[in-house]
Protein backbone atom coordinates (compact mmCIF):
# COMPACT_ATOMS: atom_id res chain seq x y z
CA UNK A 1 0.00 0.00 0.00
CA UNK A 2 1.50 3.70 -0.71
CA UNK A 3 2.18 6.49 1.51
CA UNK A 4 -0.49 8.45 -0.75
CA UNK A 5 -3.20 5.91 -0.11
CA UNK A 6 -2.59 5.55 3.74
CA UNK A 7 -2.48 9.49 3.93
CA UNK A 8 -5.84 9.23 2.47
CA UNK A 9 -7.28 6.68 4.86
CA UNK A 10 -5.58 8.40 8.11
CA UNK A 11 -7.72 12.20 6.74
CA UNK A 12 -10.77 10.20 6.39
CA UNK A 13 -10.96 8.81 9.70
CA UNK A 14 -10.01 11.99 11.60
CA UNK A 15 -12.33 14.07 9.91
CA UNK A 16 -15.05 10.97 10.61
CA UNK A 17 -13.86 11.05 13.84
CA UNK A 18 -14.16 15.40 14.28
CA UNK A 19 -18.09 15.42 12.65
CA UNK A 20 -19.02 12.43 15.51
CA UNK A 21 -18.13 14.49 17.79
CA UNK A 22 -19.71 17.27 16.76
CA UNK A 23 -23.09 15.39 16.12
CA UNK A 24 -22.94 13.76 19.62
CA UNK A 25 -22.05 17.43 21.28
CA UNK A 26 -24.89 18.48 19.37
CA UNK A 27 -27.48 15.73 21.04
CA UNK A 28 -26.58 15.97 24.37
CA UNK A 29 -26.88 19.86 24.35
CA UNK A 30 -30.67 20.78 24.38
CA UNK A 31 -32.54 21.81 21.36
CA UNK A 32 -33.80 25.27 21.91
CA UNK A 33 -36.52 26.64 20.12
CA UNK A 34 -38.25 29.66 19.59
CA UNK A 35 -42.05 29.43 21.55
CA UNK A 36 -44.57 30.79 19.43
CA UNK A 37 -45.47 34.13 20.00
CA UNK A 38 -49.16 33.32 21.51
CA UNK A 39 -47.93 30.58 23.36
CA UNK A 40 -47.41 31.72 27.65
CA UNK A 41 -44.75 30.98 30.33
CA UNK A 42 -46.16 28.71 32.63
CA UNK A 43 -44.70 31.09 35.29
CA UNK A 44 -45.95 33.95 33.55
CA UNK A 45 -48.59 36.44 35.39
CA UNK A 46 -52.32 35.88 34.24
CA UNK A 47 -54.45 38.76 32.70
CA UNK A 48 -57.86 37.82 34.10
CA UNK A 49 -58.78 40.36 32.18
CA UNK A 50 -57.98 38.86 29.08
CA UNK A 51 -59.33 35.59 30.19
CA UNK A 52 -62.23 36.90 30.79
CA UNK A 53 -62.37 38.39 27.33
CA UNK A 54 -61.08 35.34 26.28
CA UNK A 55 -64.61 33.40 27.92
CA UNK A 56 -67.24 36.05 26.63
CA UNK A 57 -65.73 35.63 22.86
CA UNK A 58 -65.79 31.41 23.65
CA UNK A 59 -69.28 31.85 24.82
CA UNK A 60 -70.51 34.35 21.89
CA UNK A 61 -69.73 30.91 20.05
CA UNK A 62 -66.28 32.06 18.57
CA UNK A 63 -63.50 29.17 17.95
CA UNK A 64 -60.57 30.28 20.36
CA UNK A 65 -56.63 28.64 18.61
CA UNK A 66 -54.98 26.56 20.67
CA UNK A 67 -52.98 28.82 22.55
CA UNK A 68 -55.82 31.53 23.57
CA UNK A 69 -57.86 27.92 24.86
CA UNK A 70 -54.57 27.01 26.87
CA UNK A 71 -54.53 30.22 28.57
CA UNK A 72 -57.85 30.52 29.64
CA UNK A 73 -57.60 27.08 30.93
CA UNK A 74 -54.67 28.14 32.89
CA UNK A 75 -56.79 31.35 34.02
CA UNK A 76 -60.10 28.91 35.10
CA UNK A 77 -57.64 26.85 37.20
CA UNK A 78 -55.99 29.72 38.93
CA UNK A 79 -59.54 30.76 39.44
CA UNK A 80 -60.54 27.60 41.05
CA UNK A 81 -57.39 28.08 43.28
CA UNK A 82 -58.69 31.20 44.43
CA UNK A 83 -55.76 33.42 42.49
CA UNK A 84 -56.88 36.49 40.82
CA UNK A 85 -58.45 39.58 41.42
CA UNK A 86 -61.37 39.69 43.88
CA UNK A 87 -65.26 40.45 42.68
CA UNK A 88 -65.25 44.25 43.23
CA UNK A 89 -68.83 45.90 43.34
CA UNK A 90 -69.50 47.81 40.60
CA UNK A 91 -69.57 51.77 40.99
CA UNK A 92 -73.73 52.14 39.94
CA UNK A 93 -74.71 49.27 42.20
CA UNK A 94 -77.61 50.48 44.45
CA UNK A 95 -76.27 49.37 47.81
CA UNK A 96 -79.69 50.30 49.99
CA UNK A 97 -82.65 48.89 48.10
CA UNK A 98 -84.98 49.60 50.98
CA UNK A 99 -87.22 52.67 49.31
CA UNK A 100 -88.13 49.72 46.29
CA UNK A 101 -91.06 48.40 46.06
CA UNK A 102 -92.81 45.70 44.45
CA UNK A 103 -94.36 46.50 41.33
CA UNK A 104 -97.70 44.77 42.39
CA UNK A 105 -97.54 46.93 45.62
CA UNK A 106 -97.33 50.59 44.15
CA UNK A 107 -100.45 52.22 43.36
CA UNK A 108 -101.70 54.14 40.88
CA UNK A 109 -100.82 57.04 43.29
CA UNK A 110 -97.31 56.22 43.85
CA UNK A 111 -94.47 56.75 41.44
CA UNK A 112 -90.91 55.52 40.72
CA UNK A 113 -88.91 57.50 37.95
CA UNK A 114 -92.74 58.91 36.81
CA UNK A 115 -93.85 55.62 36.64
CA UNK A 116 -96.76 54.28 38.58
CA UNK A 117 -97.43 51.02 39.86
CA UNK A 118 -99.46 47.39 38.71
CA UNK A 119 -97.89 45.31 36.40
CA UNK A 120 -100.25 46.89 33.98
CA UNK A 121 -100.16 50.23 35.35
CA UNK A 122 -102.59 53.18 36.86
CA UNK A 123 -101.95 50.20 39.90
CA UNK A 124 -103.78 47.38 38.25
CA UNK A 125 -101.57 43.67 38.06
CA UNK A 126 -104.56 42.89 35.64
CA UNK A 127 -104.80 43.41 31.79
CA UNK A 128 -107.24 45.82 30.63
CA UNK A 129 -110.71 44.47 29.36
CA UNK A 130 -109.26 44.70 25.87
CA UNK A 131 -106.26 42.64 25.94
CA UNK A 132 -107.78 40.39 27.88
CA UNK A 133 -110.14 40.15 25.28
CA UNK A 134 -107.59 39.27 23.06
CA UNK A 135 -105.57 37.13 25.00
CA UNK A 136 -108.80 34.62 25.37
CA UNK A 137 -108.43 34.66 21.70
CA UNK A 138 -104.60 33.46 21.68
CA UNK A 139 -105.96 30.97 24.26
CA UNK A 140 -108.89 29.49 22.21
CA UNK A 141 -106.04 29.23 19.49
CA UNK A 142 -104.09 26.60 21.57
CA UNK A 143 -103.94 23.46 20.76
CA UNK A 144 -102.24 20.05 20.28
CA UNK A 145 -100.21 20.42 16.83
CA UNK A 146 -98.33 17.38 15.06
CA UNK A 147 -95.10 17.98 13.36
CA UNK A 148 -96.87 19.85 10.36
CA UNK A 149 -98.66 22.12 12.45
CA UNK A 150 -102.00 20.74 12.29
CA UNK A 151 -104.81 20.06 14.57
CA UNK A 152 -104.20 16.51 15.75
CA UNK A 153 -105.26 14.60 19.51
CA UNK A 154 -101.90 13.19 19.75
CA UNK A 155 -100.17 16.35 18.76
CA UNK A 156 -98.37 18.56 21.37
CA UNK A 157 -98.40 22.07 22.90
CA UNK A 158 -94.60 23.25 22.88
CA UNK A 159 -93.91 25.66 25.64
CA UNK A 160 -90.21 27.04 24.86
CA UNK A 161 -87.86 29.75 27.30
CA UNK A 162 -85.94 32.39 25.59
CA UNK A 163 -83.57 33.82 27.58
CA UNK A 164 -80.40 34.32 29.21
CA UNK A 165 -78.35 31.51 32.16
CA UNK A 166 -80.72 32.83 34.95
CA UNK A 167 -83.52 31.63 32.72
CA UNK A 168 -82.05 28.46 31.66
CA UNK A 169 -80.92 27.71 35.62
CA UNK A 170 -84.87 28.32 36.59
CA UNK A 171 -86.57 27.17 33.41
CA UNK A 172 -84.90 23.79 33.55
CA UNK A 173 -86.18 23.40 37.26
CA UNK A 174 -89.30 24.06 36.20
CA UNK A 175 -89.52 21.59 33.62
CA UNK A 176 -88.17 19.12 36.22
CA UNK A 177 -91.21 19.96 38.45
CA UNK A 178 -93.54 20.42 35.68
CA UNK A 179 -93.18 17.08 34.56
CA UNK A 180 -93.92 15.79 37.98
CA UNK A 181 -97.08 16.86 38.29
CA UNK A 182 -100.22 15.33 37.38
CA UNK A 183 -102.01 18.64 36.87
CA UNK A 184 -100.03 19.48 33.37
CA UNK A 185 -101.35 18.33 30.69
CA UNK A 186 -100.06 15.38 28.67
CA UNK A 187 -99.74 17.18 25.60
CA UNK A 188 -97.72 19.97 27.20
CA UNK A 189 -93.79 19.71 25.98
CA UNK A 190 -91.43 21.95 28.30
CA UNK A 191 -88.41 22.50 26.33
CA UNK A 192 -85.47 25.18 27.48
CA UNK A 193 -84.04 26.96 24.72
CA UNK A 194 -82.50 29.83 27.26
CA UNK A 195 -79.11 29.57 27.20
CA UNK A 196 -76.01 30.95 29.05
CA UNK A 197 -74.77 34.12 27.96
CA UNK A 198 -77.41 34.88 26.07
CA UNK A 199 -79.18 37.77 26.75
CA UNK A 200 -81.93 39.90 24.99
CA UNK A 201 -79.17 41.51 22.61
CA UNK A 202 -77.51 37.87 21.41
CA UNK A 203 -81.34 37.07 20.55
CA UNK A 204 -82.01 40.08 18.94
CA UNK A 205 -80.13 39.30 15.13
CA UNK A 206 -82.62 36.83 13.24
CA UNK A 207 -79.97 34.32 12.40
CA UNK A 208 -78.05 34.89 15.60
CA UNK A 209 -76.71 31.70 17.03
CA UNK A 210 -79.20 30.92 20.37
CA UNK A 211 -81.95 30.39 17.17
CA UNK A 212 -79.83 28.07 15.74
CA UNK A 213 -79.23 26.02 19.38
CA UNK A 214 -83.05 26.78 20.21
CA UNK A 215 -84.17 24.80 17.26
CA UNK A 216 -81.76 21.66 17.92
CA UNK A 217 -83.03 21.42 21.29
CA UNK A 218 -86.70 21.59 19.46
CA UNK A 219 -85.76 18.87 17.35
CA UNK A 220 -83.91 16.72 20.31
CA UNK A 221 -86.90 16.93 22.03
CA UNK A 222 -88.80 15.16 19.61
CA UNK A 223 -90.94 18.36 18.42
CA UNK A 224 -91.04 21.03 15.66
CA UNK A 225 -91.01 24.54 15.44
CA UNK A 226 -94.11 24.75 13.99
CA UNK A 227 -95.85 23.29 17.45
CA UNK A 228 -93.98 25.66 19.84
CA UNK A 229 -97.14 28.02 21.19
CA UNK A 230 -96.15 29.41 24.05
CA UNK A 231 -92.98 30.56 25.33
CA UNK A 232 -91.41 32.35 28.43
CA UNK A 233 -89.29 35.61 28.28
CA UNK A 234 -87.43 36.86 30.94
CA UNK A 235 -86.07 40.40 29.99
CA UNK A 236 -82.66 40.94 30.60
CA UNK A 237 -79.08 42.30 28.90
CA UNK A 238 -75.61 42.07 30.07
CA UNK A 239 -73.56 45.26 31.83
CA UNK A 240 -76.57 48.18 30.93
CA UNK A 241 -75.79 51.45 31.68
CA UNK A 242 -77.57 54.89 32.36
CA UNK A 243 -80.57 55.61 33.77
CA UNK A 244 -84.03 53.70 33.19
CA UNK A 245 -84.82 55.91 29.48
CA UNK A 246 -81.36 54.50 28.38
CA UNK A 247 -80.83 50.90 29.33
CA UNK A 248 -84.33 50.34 29.60
CA UNK A 249 -84.93 51.52 25.22
CA UNK A 250 -82.15 49.19 24.74
CA UNK A 251 -83.70 46.07 26.75
CA UNK A 252 -86.84 47.23 24.81
CA UNK A 253 -85.45 47.26 21.58
CA UNK A 254 -83.20 43.80 22.01
CA UNK A 255 -86.25 42.29 23.18
CA UNK A 256 -89.03 43.27 20.59
CA UNK A 257 -86.22 41.98 18.02
CA UNK A 258 -86.46 38.65 20.25
CA UNK A 259 -90.18 38.45 19.91
CA UNK A 260 -90.48 39.09 16.02
CA UNK A 261 -87.87 36.41 15.38
CA UNK A 262 -89.51 34.00 17.72
CA UNK A 263 -93.20 34.58 15.61
CA UNK A 264 -90.89 33.96 12.40
CA UNK A 265 -89.19 30.97 13.42
CA UNK A 266 -92.55 29.55 15.70
CA UNK A 267 -95.36 30.49 13.17
CA UNK A 268 -98.06 28.92 15.80
CA UNK A 269 -96.62 31.57 18.56
CA UNK A 270 -99.77 32.40 20.26
CA UNK A 271 -98.08 34.06 23.64
CA UNK A 272 -95.12 35.46 25.08
CA UNK A 273 -95.38 35.46 28.82
CA UNK A 274 -92.89 37.62 30.10
CA UNK A 275 -91.09 38.15 33.08
CA UNK A 276 -88.81 40.63 34.39
CA UNK A 277 -85.57 39.84 36.98
CA UNK A 278 -84.93 38.09 40.76
CA UNK A 279 -83.52 40.52 43.31
CA UNK A 280 -79.93 41.98 42.12
CA UNK A 281 -79.38 43.26 45.43
CA UNK A 282 -76.26 41.00 46.18
CA UNK A 283 -74.59 41.46 43.14
CA UNK A 284 -70.57 41.86 43.30
CA UNK A 285 -70.17 42.41 39.36
CA UNK A 286 -71.79 44.94 37.19
CA UNK A 287 -73.65 41.76 35.06
CA UNK A 288 -76.76 42.89 35.91
CA UNK A 289 -77.10 44.49 39.68
CA UNK A 290 -79.67 47.29 41.07
CA UNK A 291 -81.43 48.96 40.26
CA UNK A 292 -81.35 47.70 36.93
CA UNK A 293 -82.66 44.55 38.20
CA UNK A 294 -85.55 46.03 39.68
CA UNK A 295 -86.62 48.60 36.64
CA UNK A 296 -86.40 45.68 33.96
CA UNK A 297 -90.02 45.19 35.18
CA UNK A 298 -90.94 48.35 33.54
CA UNK A 299 -90.18 47.14 30.45
CA UNK A 300 -91.82 44.28 30.62
CA UNK A 301 -94.98 46.78 30.85
CA UNK A 302 -93.90 49.44 27.97
CA UNK A 303 -93.85 46.34 25.53
CA UNK A 304 -97.55 45.18 26.88
CA UNK A 305 -98.16 49.07 26.68
CA UNK A 306 -96.98 49.00 23.16
CA UNK A 307 -99.49 46.06 22.09
CA UNK A 308 -102.61 46.75 23.85
CA UNK A 309 -101.99 51.01 21.91
CA UNK A 310 -102.50 49.34 18.71
CA UNK A 311 -98.44 49.62 17.75
CA UNK A 312 -97.96 47.64 14.01
CA UNK A 313 -94.70 46.71 15.07
CA UNK A 314 -96.22 44.76 18.08
CA UNK A 315 -99.69 43.42 16.22
CA UNK A 316 -100.50 40.26 17.58
CA UNK A 317 -103.87 40.74 15.99
CA UNK A 318 -104.70 38.98 12.24
CA UNK A 319 -107.70 41.59 11.70
CA UNK A 320 -105.77 44.29 13.05
CA UNK A 321 -103.04 43.70 10.18
CA UNK A 322 -100.25 41.21 9.88
CA UNK A 323 -99.30 39.79 12.88
CA UNK A 324 -95.31 40.52 13.75
CA UNK A 325 -95.32 38.82 17.54
CA UNK A 326 -97.11 36.60 19.87
CA UNK A 327 -100.03 38.64 22.12
CA UNK A 328 -97.91 39.88 25.31
CA UNK A 329 -98.51 39.13 28.78
CA UNK A 330 -97.41 38.88 32.36
CA UNK A 331 -96.05 35.56 33.38
CA UNK A 332 -94.88 35.44 37.04
CA UNK A 333 -93.62 38.63 38.24
CA UNK A 334 -90.45 37.47 40.46
CA UNK A 335 -89.12 40.64 42.31
CA UNK A 336 -88.87 41.07 45.93
CA UNK A 337 -86.79 43.10 48.02
CA UNK A 338 -84.57 41.25 49.86
CA UNK A 339 -85.37 39.94 53.01
CA UNK A 340 -88.59 41.44 53.32
CA UNK A 341 -91.41 39.59 52.47
CA UNK A 342 -93.75 40.62 49.70
CA UNK A 343 -96.99 41.23 50.92
CA UNK A 344 -98.92 38.58 48.44
CA UNK A 345 -97.07 35.46 48.89
CA UNK A 346 -94.12 36.34 51.87
CA UNK A 347 -91.17 35.64 48.96
CA UNK A 348 -88.14 36.92 49.89
CA UNK A 349 -84.15 36.23 49.09
CA UNK A 350 -82.04 35.93 51.58
CA UNK A 351 -78.17 36.24 50.08
CA UNK A 352 -78.04 32.00 50.22
CA UNK A 353 -80.55 32.31 47.50
CA UNK A 354 -78.11 33.89 44.67
CA UNK A 355 -75.03 32.42 43.89
CA UNK A 356 -71.36 33.60 44.98
CA UNK A 357 -71.92 36.95 42.10
CA UNK A 358 -74.91 37.73 43.71
CA UNK A 359 -76.68 37.46 40.22
CA UNK A 360 -77.28 33.60 39.45
CA UNK A 361 -79.32 32.00 41.46
CA UNK A 362 -78.71 29.26 43.83
CA UNK A 363 -80.05 25.67 43.80
CA UNK A 364 -82.83 27.07 46.46
CA UNK A 365 -83.43 30.34 43.89
CA UNK A 366 -83.93 27.91 41.03
CA UNK A 367 -86.35 25.97 43.02
CA UNK A 368 -87.99 29.30 44.70
CA UNK A 369 -88.45 30.75 40.83
CA UNK A 370 -89.11 27.65 39.54
CA UNK A 371 -92.20 27.44 41.67
CA UNK A 372 -93.57 30.57 40.54
CA UNK A 373 -93.42 29.51 37.20
CA UNK A 374 -95.21 26.32 37.94
CA UNK A 375 -97.73 27.98 40.12
CA UNK A 376 -98.43 30.56 37.57
CA UNK A 377 -99.04 27.80 34.46
CA UNK A 378 -101.16 25.76 36.62
CA UNK A 379 -103.33 28.80 38.15
CA UNK A 380 -103.35 32.06 35.99
CA UNK A 381 -106.76 32.11 34.08
CA UNK A 382 -104.34 33.59 30.97
CA UNK A 383 -102.06 30.20 30.83
CA UNK A 384 -103.77 27.31 32.84
CA UNK A 385 -106.77 26.55 29.27
CA UNK A 386 -103.82 24.92 27.78
CA UNK A 387 -100.96 23.88 30.67
CA UNK A 388 -103.66 22.47 33.10
CA UNK A 389 -107.03 22.25 31.74
CA UNK A 390 -107.84 19.21 34.33
CA UNK A 391 -107.80 21.60 37.03
CA UNK A 392 -110.62 23.84 37.46
CA UNK A 393 -110.45 26.13 40.54
CA UNK A 394 -112.90 28.64 41.22
CA UNK A 395 -112.01 31.83 39.17
CA UNK A 396 -113.35 35.23 38.26
CA UNK A 397 -113.77 37.16 34.60
CA UNK A 398 -111.30 36.89 32.28
CA UNK A 399 -108.75 39.44 33.56
CA UNK A 400 -109.59 39.52 36.63
CA UNK A 401 -107.19 38.42 39.80
CA UNK A 402 -108.01 35.08 40.24
CA UNK A 403 -108.02 34.12 44.09
CA UNK A 404 -104.37 33.16 44.74
CA UNK A 405 -101.06 31.55 43.27
CA UNK A 406 -100.31 34.46 40.65
CA UNK A 407 -99.45 37.80 40.73
CA UNK A 408 -102.19 39.60 39.17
Amino acid sequence: MNVRFRLAVLAAWVLGMQCWQQSATAAEEPQVRPAPAAAAKADEPIDFERARGLLQKRRAGERLTPQEEAYLQRALEARRRGQGPRPVPPANLMRDTSALKPLTEMTADDRYKDEDGGLYGQGSSAPPPEHAKAAQAALSAIQPLDKEGKPASDGKIVLVSLSMSNATQEFSTFKRLADADSAKSPRVLVVDCAQGGQAMAEWAPPDARPWTEALRRIEAAGADPRQVQAAWVKLANKMPRGDLKEHGQKLRDDTVALLRNAKARFPNLRIAYLSSRIYGGYATTPLNPEPYAYESAFVVRWLIRDQIAGDKEHNAQADHGPVKTPLLLWGPYLWANGTTPRKADGLTYAREDLAGDGTHPSGSGREKVAGLLLEFFKTDPLARPWFAPRRQPAEGLPGEAPAGGSNR
